[in-house]
């Protein structure tokens, strides 16, 4: 069973190495590649201030699902 407060931590220094840690090698593989798409995309356009929201949304939601996958395993 993976420690979900670790898994949590791992993915708030780096978004997927918690979903990396409760064994989902590829779903950490996709979180980490979406939060780069999402940060470069977000930066393209930050004239506007909602677009700056959406990596912080990702980066709470990646936590959210690092803990629910671990409780899961």
């Amino acid at each position: 069973m993976a420690n979900s407060i670790l898994a949590v931590i791992l993915s708030f220094f780096i978004p997927g190495l918690g979903q990396f840690y409760c064994g989902s090698f590829l779903r950490g593989l996709m979180v980490f590649i979406a939060t780069i798409i999402v940060s470069v995309i977000s930066v393209a356009l930050s004239v506007f201030i909602i677009p700056l929201l959406f990596p912080l949304l990702f980066w709470l939601w990646n936590m959210y699902d690092a803990y629910t996958l671990a409780q899961k395993t």
